[in-house]
């Protein structure tokens, strides 16, 4: 069973293109990690600042063991050109 792991983030004003760099640094950590099955990120047409980031994985499980692998500061790029924190949720494949 497939379950994914859904972020919607905003960039500060000016800080587009380093959102995107700073998620695009993250899905290449994430791709290769036990249980991961893929990563899409995707960018609001009508809101060049609001980006959605899927990981999709075998579990729950999976995905919370997998953060204790990643390098923390992985995450700093990112932190910093966010508008306030990401929504967040583990979600059930019913169609696909």
């Amino acid at each position: 069973m497939t379950i994914a792991r859904h972020y919607v983030m905003h960039a500060k004003a000016g800080m587009e293109a380093a959102l995107d760099a700073a998620l695009r640094a993250v899905a290449q950590a994430v791709r290769p990690l036990p249980g991961c099955e893929g990563v899409e990120m995707l960018r609001d047409l009508a809101n060049e600042g609001r980006f959605i980031f899927i990981e999709q994985w075998t579990d729950v499980d999976a995905h919370k063991a997998a953060g204790a692998k990643l390098d923390k500061s992985l995450f700093a790029p990112m932190m910093a050109a966010l508008d306030g924190p990401p929504e967040s949720a583990y979600l059930d494949y019913l169609l696909r």
